[in-house]
């Protein structure tokens, strides 16, 4: 590693222009630019740190930062142009003058660079990582905004009984395999949907679901889910939208729970798709709720309490697509819209 001080080249992720449509990798483009591994001594960069960024995380989530249109949340606002593009990742800390944190340090947070080493001014919105008998990458998906998405959004969104029937779309994805674990260890029944007979298998051999089925070989959506829950669904974990969720809500039981956690499907759309049978949610007394996960961040110790132990007896466990080298982070990026990736997709920013 470079010693304290010196300049080096920072390689970066750059978007090149707001996209519409499906992401192409020529969206983005790779820079090198030179960077001091020490902080200014002027009050610039107090409490500030400089990081060296480990792990970065793809997230679907992203897209709509790529795109230029007004959001009312500021964690969702549109990337900046000529700028690296940003999101979940796990660092170590370079030089720290953040009482807090000292160099040596690791940590993992939402507003890490697409590059090799990051000034962060406000890195009180760090976490830092004390448990590393894991893998550090598992901070970018089970012990990070995943594993927390699947945790709060299934256990207190969907407020789940056990023997209740539970269906997941994109289900072998960064949160899916593991609501389906959540679900199975409360003794529900659980199905899962996913784009391949690899996903698939996954699905019923790796994470335990009781089934699932490829959604591209359904020619009618609504009589697939009839088939796998003839009495019904309890509870829905929506990460699809679209036609996906009208047939969903035809095959839901009473007084159902749908957990809204993302619309995979319209986010390339120019003109997304509506939904017919809403309806349903008046007769059949269905709550459909919203979640972002970043409401729960401050419960991130009770989550780790819980969900560590699993980890570590091999109760729970977690499939990551890691791609080597920041200069395939573009490529690694795009392939979630196509459901390229198997399981959580991860860049690892140097190859070693």
């Amino acid at each position: 590693m470079a010693s304290s001080g010196e300049e080096v080249s920072n390689k970066q992720v750059i978007l090149k222009g707001y996209v519409t449509g499906f992401p192409k990798e020529s969206d983005m483009y790779v820079r090198t630019s030179p960077i001091k591994l020490k902080l200014p001594e002027d009050e610039s960069s107090n409490n500030a740190v400089l990081v060296k960024n480990l792990y970065l995380s793809c997230d679907p989530y992203m897209r709509g930062r790529m795109a230029n249109r007004p959001v009312d949340d500021p964690d969702f606002s549109p990337f900046t142009l000529d700028s690296p593009i940003v999101g979940h990742g796990v660092s170590e800390i370079v030089d720290s003058r953040h009482p807090g944190f000292k160099k040596g340090d690791l940590v993992w947070g939402r507003k890490m660079g697409w590059e090799e080493y990051s000034l962060i001014k406000e890195p009180e919105k760090l976490f830092r990582i004390h448990n590393t008998d894991v893998p550090l990458s598992y901070y970018t998906g089970i012990l990070g905004m995943p594993g927390m998405t699947a945790y709060f959004g299934f256990y207190q969104v969907c407020s789940p009984k056990k023997g209740e029937r539970v269906y997941i779309s994109a289900a072998s994805g960064a949160v899916g395999q593991l609501v389906g674990q959540f679900a199975k260890l409360m003794g529900c029944y659980v199905v899962g949907s996913a784009g391949s007979k690899e996903k698939v298998e996954l699905l019923k051999n790796k994470f335990g679901f009781d089934d699932a089925f490829n959604y591209k070989e359904e020619h009618d959506l609504v009589a697939a889910l009839k088939r796998y829950f003839p009495e019904g669904i309890d509870i829905y974990f929506e990460n699809v939208g679209g036609k996906m969720l009208d047939a969903v809500l035809l095959n839901m039981r009473f007084h159902g729970r749908i957990a809204a956690c993302g619309m995979i499907s319209q986010y390339n759309l120019q003109q997304p798709e509506g939904v017919q049978n809403l309806t349903t949610v008046v007769f059949k007394r269905i709550r459909l709720e919203g979640f972002i996960v970043f409401d729960y961040f401050d419960q991130y110790p009770k989550f780790l309490d819980f969900v560590l132990p699993y980890i570590r007896e091999g109760k729970i466990v977690y499939v990551e697509d890691i791609t080597e080298g920041l200069e395939h982070g573009p490529s690694a990026l795009v392939g979630l819209f196509s459901g390229r990736n198997v399981g959580k997709q991860v860049v690892k920013v140097t190859k070693e």
